[in-house]
Formats: C-alpha cells, sequence, structure tokens
C-alpha cells in the first residue's frame, strides 16, 4: 500500500473533500494529482472510500480512516520531540481587524520565547472556529464569545466589546434613540448572520423596547457590515472593536442600554508551553486595551 495515497485520504476525510484537502495539504499538490492518487488507492482496495457528492466516508472509509488519523494527526507532535524541542507551530484563527491590528506585536513577542515560530492564520468567526478547534485545524482563537462553550473547548474571557450603530457620515441622525421613535424604521439594517451573538444581542436589545427592525442584508463580517454602510445601502450594527479604522463615509452611534459582546480566546484540549505562552501574552495585551480604551472586563 502507498503510504503518500493514505496521506491524501487523510487529508480529504478530515477535511471534507477533494478541493478543501488541496488548500490544507502543507504542499503543492493539485486537486487532479489527488483525485488520480485516491483512484489508485480505492483500486489497490477494492473499494469506494467515500461519495464525491455529497462528501461521505463510506463504511471502508471511515475504518479506514479511523485506523490512520491517530498516526497523521499526531505526526508533526512526534516530529517536533525527535528533534529535541517543544512545537513552534501555532495556528491562530481570528477576525480580520485583530489579524491585521493587534496579532502582529504578539506574535512578534512570542518570537523572543520561541524563535523558530511558525504561524499559520486563518480569517474567521464564531462559529465556524469551533469547528476548526473541534477538527484540529487551528490551536487557538481570539474572538466574540458567547455562553458555555461546547464541550472540549476551554475558554478565556478578556473583555467585553459595546454594541454600536454604524450610520452613513451624511445621517442627519444624531443618537440611536431618534430611531426607535420611528415606527417603521425605513432605513434597511446590515448585519453579521442572525445566529452570531452582535445580531442576537442587538435583537434582544430592541425587544427590550418594542422595537421591531429586522436584517435585510447579511455579511459575513463585522468589517463587511461597514463596507456596505460606507456604499449607502443601510444602517450596520457590529461592535466597537479598538483600533477599527472608519471609512470616510461612516461615524458610529453608542448604543446605550444594549448588553455587551464577551470577547476572548478559545482552544481545544490540553496546554502546552507555547500556548501558555501565547495565552499569557493576549492577556497582558487585553489589560492594555482595558486601560487604554475604558473596556469592561
Amino acid at each position: 500500500m502507498n503510504i503518500h495515497h493514505l496521506e491524501l485520504f487523510f487529508y480529504v476525510a478530515k477535511h471534507g473533500g477533494i478541493m478543501p484537502a488541496v488548500r490544507n495539504i502543507p504542499y503543492g499538490i493539485q486537486q487532479p494529482a489527488v483525485s488520480s492518487q485516491i483512484a489508485q488507492l480505492e483500486e489497490f482496495l477494492g473499494a469506494t472510500l467515500f461519495h464525491r457528492r455529497p462528501f461521505a466516508l463510506t463504511a471502508a472509509g471511515r475504518e479506514l480512516y479511523d485506523y490512520i488519523r491517530p498516526f497523521f494527526d499526531n505526526l508533526e507532535a512526534v516530529s517536533e520531540k525527535i528533534r529535541g524541542g517543544v512545537s513552534q507551530h501555532l495556528r491562530v484563527a481570528a477576525s480580520e481587524t485583530v489579524l491585521r491590528e493587534h496579532l502582529p506585536g504578539m506574535l512578534q513577542e512570542l518570537r523572543q520565547t520561541f524563535p523558530k515560530l511558525k504561524v499559520t492564520l486563518r480569517e474567521g468567526y464564531h462559529p465556524e472556529v469551533v469547528t476548526w478547534l473541534q477538527q484540529r485545524e487551528i490551536d487557538v482563537s481570539l474572538g466574540l464569545m458567547g455562553g458555555k462553550p461546547p464541550a472540549g473547548i476551554k475558554a478565556l474571557p478578556l473583555f467585553k466589546l459595546p454594541l454600536v450603530l454604524m450610520i452613513p457620515k451624511t445621517s442627519r441622525l444624531k443618537c440611536a434613540g431618534e430611531l426607535w421613535e420611528r415606527d417603521p424604521i425605513g432605513e434597511s439594517l446590515i448585519t453579521v448572520p442572525s445566529n452570531e451573538f452582535i445580531s442576537r444581542a442587538f435583537q434582544t436589545g430592541l425587544a427590550k423596547l418594542g422595537v421591531d427592525w429586522f436584517s435585510r442584508i447579511e455579511v459575513s463580517s463585522v468589517e463587511l457590515v461597514q463596507t456596505y454602510v460606507a456604499h449607502g445601502y443601510g444602517i450596520g450594527v457590529t461592535v466597537g472593536v479598538p483600533k477599527m479604522k472608519l471609512r470616510p463615509q461612516v461615524r458610529v452611534l453608542p448604543l446605550d442600554g444594549f448588553e455587551t459582546v464577551r470577547f476572548g480566546a478559545l482552544w481545544q484540549g490540553g496546554h502546552n508551553p507555547l500556548l501558555d505562552a501565547f495565552l499569557k501574552i493576549v492577556q497582558v495585551s487585553a489589560r492594555r486595551l482595558v486601560e487604554g480604551e475604558g473596556l469592561d472586563l
């Protein structure tokens, strides 16, 4: 049996298809090559390992994946141990703003202790980062948090962020309260998906005021909320993110009386020296933000 074919099948099974596997295999390989070598593996075994559309492992594929998964999951850790040192590879997921404005300084500090640090960064938001953690595709995420995390996921709350409205700079609105007096509110509401904490907290606040105002435009990130407000599509609800750069066409209105959203770190499993050092740096950076921005703990 060709071990390389098993490795390719491991990535296909882990990531749910050939194209997702190609994006995550840590070396260059094209989709046709993966497809061809998986076909050779199936021919050798005399069994179909997965259905292509929609993707689903067959019974034979599940049996093979369960058998090889512990080996390939632990291969990098074992190689680091043999080389005589702890792993210096950290995989982090966070929003675009965190990746751009906050993480570079933290990683630079981390490199002082781990000079051979290798970093993999992914832009992501709850709940997709939880899935990545559960599938061990990332080591830690920094972002908005809800209630109790799923079993096996550990949480480190850091601070709370206030909800805010983003409005066009040309708008005559002086405060959010002026909107609540309208029946109905004519402007389109721009939000992140309704199952995310920002949208849920906002709708809870509106319900307490007896106001009906539902999303007409849903976007995937808080950065895109600002983009669509800047282009005149309506009013957006987001969080007051420290160091967020506002476009010239946008200004912010506070949402007094609305609940805040907690920001923190999530990770899967136990601790290791690299993760522990990173979390300590994150905590120190969070304290600086709290003191500088007047955030709530």
